[in-house]
């Protein structure tokens, strides 16, 4: 589990109190060895090629290029970088929730644990639908956090959902920033 720092900021860490020992040296496992696959052309490959090493016993709820994402049955999901940049973006999900202003921070999936190549986050239950009037809410949360001083890269219907009191909130925010000089904005070069 990560520990809070001076109450704010949690430190990766390889402990968990929801992901067992096995699991976590599963994680580590196929983190050790996703260089290899970084030149799969599909994200299936790489997921498929992951789900093979992880051998978890949870469902597999979906998955992108960049992370595989599973869910642990007590109201939290698991998300394993796929690759580097997969491990940027949980990192970046973890700093991002922890260091934001409050405000900024109901707009977020909330971050229980973050480890090497894994986060829990809180599971959001209800995907938003393609509608016009969703599209406008994403402009309105889009400004939101630009006043916060997040930029959020890559905020799409895709990666949003409701909340149990019907706000949008983003589940997705591993390429969102809080600082230009931030390892996610090299990807962009």
């Amino acid at each position: 589990m990560c520990p809070i720092n001076n109450g704010n900021e949690r430190i990766q860490s390889n402990e968990s109190s929801m992901l067992s020992r096995e699991e976590i040296k599963s994680i580590e496992s196929w983190i050790s060895q996703m260089g290899k696959y970084q030149f799969f052309k599909t994200a299936k490959q790489k997921m498929v090629t992951a789900k093979k090493t992880l051998k978890f016993k949870y469902k597999m709820i979906g998955y992108g290029y960049n992370r595989i994402v599973y869910d642990l049955n007590n109201g939290y999901i698991l998300k394993i970088a796929l690759c580097e940049v997969g491990l940027i973006g949980n990192a970046n999900e973890a700093y991002i929730y922890n260091n934001c202003n409050e405000e900024a921070q109901k707009y977020l999936c909330p971050v229980k644990e973050f480890g090497s190549g894994w986060i829990i986050m809180k599971k959001m239950g209800t995907k938003v639908p393609l509608a016009i009037m969703e599209y406008t809410k994403l402009i309105e949360l889009e400004l939101k956090f630009l006043r916060y001083g997040i930029i959020p890269i890559d905020l799409r219907l895709d990666n949003v959902a409701f909340s149990e009191d019907n706000e949008m909130v983003v589940i997705d925010y591993g390429l969102f920033t809080m600082d230009l000089k931030s390892p996610v904005l090299r990807w962009f070069d």
